[in-house]
């Protein structure tokens, strides 16, 4: 029978919580780097107990670190490809430039072939590569070095790159998102890259339908069609459908098109979820009713799920890398809030029940689907 390990990254530390395929009764375990904040833990599909951890310290800065026995025990990774001091600069809100700096790793992406092979989205915007388990790293400086850096700026949390998405049917072709600049893609494994923004409009920035510089939160693909791609923007869901190249809205009947999740069924690829949250200033649920919503029909028509949720008092956010899709049958949905909360649904959203209630705030939430 198969099971589920859920991998849990907090403002206080990593959570590993375990289920059968019931995913009724859950064993917890934690916190691994008690008092760190780990912005994302992630496995490799080759080999589920090779796992990575992005580890960060305002005292003692940032630390990878890798499993090879799914949690029970660590080892640090070389951290060389910090880039601190490397020529260059972008621009900070004001329009003067600012030195490239390195503060954190975001996320970490482990190829879908090799568990050694780990691609890392950092802050300020930059992707690196291990080939040998972490213990060397090589940035693709191509996406640095675009000719649009100049006109990249941070968002609220810092300028970075927080999204990672490895094509599985187009070798080479890599998407990213970082905020506040955008999408982009390479088709050449990362070593050139372009802008995928056209069709996406923000108010708040001088042009708003400019080649780079929106606020992107999330973006994801279904495994089975990677050039349908679905976006959560600071305002606005979106959805393309030829790899990035063009956009359209499909935020349809959502209360609020302001969100930081969006997350794809494992076995349906129109069937896309989200979190609506108020506004970009007040970070919570609407009428402090926390909600979930589907649609299966990829996008413009939205379905709220409610049954189990907190019907009131609910302020909560639910950030940009903690929600996780399991592939188990009967598809199973998670996702973690700033509260220390996370929720699974075993049934693709349509009840669900808290796992745990008092974490530290979650930052991000992954899923693997153990045979």
């Amino acid at each position: 029978m198969s099971s589920v390990r859920v991998l849990v990254g907090t403002r206080k530390g990593a959570f590993i919580l375990t289920s059968d395929a019931g995913r009724e009764r859950w064993d917890v375990s934690g916190p691994h780097f008690a008092g760190w904040e780990i912005y994302h833990m992630k496995g490799s599909p080759v080999d589920p107990d090779r796992l990575y951890a992005s580890q960060s310290s305002g005292w003692f800065g940032q630390q990878i670190q890798r499993s090879s026995d799914g949690g029970k025990t660590w080892e640090q990774m070389d951290n060389k490809f910090l880039y601190e001091g490397v020529p260059g600069t972008h621009q900070w809100y004001d329009g003067t430039p600012h030195p490239w700096e390195f503060k954190r790793v975001w996320h970490v992406e482990p190829s879908l072939t090799d568990p050694d092979t780990v691609y890392a989205g950092v802050e300020d915007a930059a992707i690196f590569r291990t080939t040998d388990g972490g213990k060397s790293w090589q940035e693709l400086a191509g996406l640095r070095g675009h000719g649009t850096g100049s006109q990249w700026t941070p968002g609220a949390g810092g300028m970075g790159l927080h999204t990672i998405l490895l094509d599985p049917v187009q070798k080479g072709r890599i998407y990213v998102a970082i905020s506040a600049a955008g999408a982009f893609r390479s088709d050449d494994a990362g070593a050139t890259w372009k802008p995928i923004n056209q069709g996406l409009r923000s108010e708040y920035i001088p042009d708003p339908t400019a080649e780079v510089g929106h606020c992107v939160h999330r973006i994801t693909f279904h495994p089975s069609r990677p050039g349908t791609l679905f976006m959560q923007k600071h305002w606005d869901v979106m959805r393309s459908d030829n790899a990035g190249d063009l956009w359209h809205e499909v935020s349809g009947n959502l209360p609020t098109d302001f969100g930081f999740v969006i997350d794809v069924h494992a076995h349906e690829p129109e069937t896309i979820y989200v979190v609506p949250i108020k506004s970009d200033s007040e970070h919570f649920p609407i009428d402090g009713k926390l909600r979930v919503y589907r649609s299966r029909t990829g996008g413009n028509e939205w379905q709220e799920l409610s049954k189990g949720l907190p019907e009131k008092d609910c302020y909560v956010n639910v950030l940009r890398d903690a929600m996780a899709i399991d592939t188990l049958d009967s598809c199973g949905v998670y996702f973690g809030t700033t509260g220390g909360q996370v929720y699974v649904s075993a049934d693709s959203g349509d009840t669900w029940k808290a796992i745990v209630r008092d974490l530290p705030a979650v930052v991000s939430v992954e899923v693997q689907t153990l045979p």
